[in-house]
Order: C-alpha cells, then structure tokens, then sequence
C-alpha cells in the first residue's frame, strides 16, 4: 500500500522521505507494441522480435520514453495522497537510461522525496528522485527527477 500523505501538510512532512519500492511488473511485447502504436514509433528494435534477436540487445526492448512513462502508475504503489483536489505532473529536472528494459524484463520503481516547498494557489511542489529497477540487472533502466504539483 505504501505512504498515506493527508493533503499537502501530510507532503511537506515527506521531505527527504524515502518511499521504498514497488512490487516487480513484467514489460510485456503487447505493451511495446501499444507504445508502438501510440507514439507512431516503430523501429525494429521495439517491434520486430526476429530481427531484434540479432540486434545489439538480444531481443526487442522498451522505448525509453514507455519506461519513463511507467513512473507514474507505479507511483501509486508508493504514495496515496488524500486530501488534493488535483496534481499534476509539472515536469523532469533530468531523465536518463542508463540501461535497457528488455522484453520480458521485470521492472520496480524506487522513490525518494527530495523536497517539498510551497506554491502559489494553495499547493506544494514535490521533487521526487525515481529510479527504475531491473530484476538481475546492473544498472538502473531510467533514473529522473520528477517535478509533481498538488493543489487543496
């Protein structure tokens, strides 16, 4: 279930707070090809497994952006915010992959509350550190601070 914050005093008490990790999530083809689809990016070695399997990687692989873009559903694991009558995503500070996702991989996202401050229209702004764990894996596959608004 992870962190419970009540509104945006529960947040600001989260500064430096680490959120721990989530459970393991497995990257399937099905989802590289919807990302596929979706972002009108097709090269090979995303969706064409056969070719892919001969390619630097040894198989096909996760755009990085559909990694990036798994930060936030899996955040949920981690933190359940009550009391905001909206949040929204204001941005990345860095954003980098160290390494591939391949296909089949199971993944996990770690957190950490690097800061909370206040902003204009009753809210506050969370910089959260990320990192996207692969199982048996060296490196991380995408480390990035989020920037993240909350409103009462």
């Amino acid at each position: 279930m992870g962190t419970i914050a009540e509104g945006v005093d529960g947040l600001k008490a989260l500064a430096g707070a680490d959120l721990g990790h989530t459970e393991w999530f497995e990257v399937t083809q099905d989802r590289v090809d919807l990302f596929a689809e979706a972002t009108n990016d097709h090269q090979w070695i995303h969706t064409d497994p056969d070719r892919a399997a001969r390619g630097p990687f040894g198989g096909t692989i996760a755009h990085g952006y559909l990694t990036l873009s798994l930060i936030i559903p899996l955040f949920t694991e981690l933190l359940t915010i009550n009391g905001v009558t909206m949040s929204v995503n204001y941005g990345l500070n860095k954003v980098r992959f160290p390494s591939p996702v391949r296909v089949g991989a199971k993944i996990r996202l770690h957190g950490a509350v690097a800061g909370v401050t206040e902003v204009k229209g009753d809210g506050v702004e969370m910089l959260v550190d990320f990192t996207i764990e692969v199982d048996g894996g060296d490196k991380p596959a995408c480390v990035a601070q989020a920037v993240l608004r909350h409103y009462t």
